[in-house]
């Protein structure tokens, strides 16, 4: 018995689908009145000349607003010691794609990725990837410039003093990686065990299984395997692949 969506003439497709695009506007309105109470948050000013360390050395936070008002930054997870491979595949993603900024930029707001692994160690996984956005190496630091890592955060900048404005991790990172969303409107989804998909679809497996393949493609959580974009950065070879740690 075939596990793929039932077939129908177009137009039991069509009504199918705008009953479904009620239920979708009706999602869109409640995320613009989240949207709309998040602009309301208040927000926490802190000391916006603390240093920060990156390229050209200690530089203070301000200067990652580069002269704009509005900064986000995400904050990518470290490990210490690892091979380029051992750092984390869900900071990896959410990183890659956020390869750009420029429409974010001409909106008047900045980017920049902040970590807590020494700069030394993260000058050169920044090389390895080919990242062209700015990073910063944020060890030893408090929040909100400091912290736990794997957030989205947002920041405001009025002349020289600085705000913390809004702060989300978990899945609320998730609309910076495109690629689930459109995972999303597939009938296979992601391909996750927690997923609700019809009976008898392919069974899910644990979430982001996927972001760690081998060098065939295959996904694996394995001593030969890797964040998935790592595959096509220069030298990254099987023999290279010394595991997770």
């Amino acid at each position: 018995m075939s596990t793929n969506p039932p077939i129908v003439d177009l137009a039991t497709w069509q009504a199918a689908r705008d009953e479904l695009l009620l239920r979708e506007k009706a999602h869109t309105r409640e995320g613009d009145a989240i949207a709309a109470a998040r602009r309301r948050l208040p927000m926490v000013e802190f000391d916006g000349t603390v240093e920060v360390v990156g390229p050209d050395g200690p530089v203070p936070f301000l200067d990652l607003f580069q002269g704009r008002d509005e900064l986000i930054v995400y904050k990518h997870m470290w490990h210490d010691g690892a091979p380029h491979q051992g750092q984390c595949e869900g900071c990896t993603t959410t990183a890659w794609h956020l390869k750009d900024a420029l429409y974010l930029n001409v909106r008047g707001v900045s980017f920049a990725i902040l970590t807590t692994g020494p700069w030394d160690e993260v000058a050169s996984y920044v090389e390895f990837m080919g990242y062209t956005q700015p990073w910063y190496s944020v060890r030893d630091l408090d929040e909100p410039v400091g912290g736990d890592m794997g957030y989205l955060t947002s920041f405001l900048r009025d002349g020289d003093r600085t705000f913390l404005t809004y702060s989300t991790t978990g899945r609320g990172t998730e609309r910076a990686n495109s690629s689930i969303g459109l995972l999303d409107m597939t009938p296979y989804g992601r391909g996750e065990a927690w997923e609700d998909g019809p009976e008898g679809r392919p069974e899910g497996d644990v979430p982001c299984w996927y972001w760690r393949t081998d060098a065939d493609g295959h996904a694996t959580w394995g001593p030969t395997s890797r964040p998935v974009p790592q595959w096509t950065r220069p030298g990254a070879t099987p023999v290279e692949t010394l595991g997770r740690d």
